[in-house]
């Protein structure tokens, strides 16, 4: 396992705040995984809705897929015994 080195003191500060809070790898992993299921709902979601209201509902399931790695990565900092 490649160890990384934390070159900003700020986000070592959040992940033991998140660590402290009982927030735990798992838990963003759960929820990373749900986004994904929440982005293909509003993806398919926006295909039956009017031509008017199409574009909103596609940019808000674009929106919402971009948060799956975020979550990820934040659990894989978590899991790290840095922390």
């Amino acid at each position: 396992m490649v160890r990384h080195e934390w070159t900003n003191p700020e986000a070592r500060m959040v992940v033991r705040l998140l660590h402290r809070a009982g927030v735990r790898s798992a838990h963003l992993h759960l929820a990373s995984l749900g986004a994904v299921g929440l982005c293909v709902t509003l993806w398919v979601r926006a295909k039956t809705i009017d031509q008017e209201q199409r574009g909103n509902a596609e940019r808000r399931a674009l929106f919402v897929g971009l948060w799956p790695p975020t979550l990820w990565l934040i659990g894989e900092s978590l899991r790290r015994p840095e922390c």
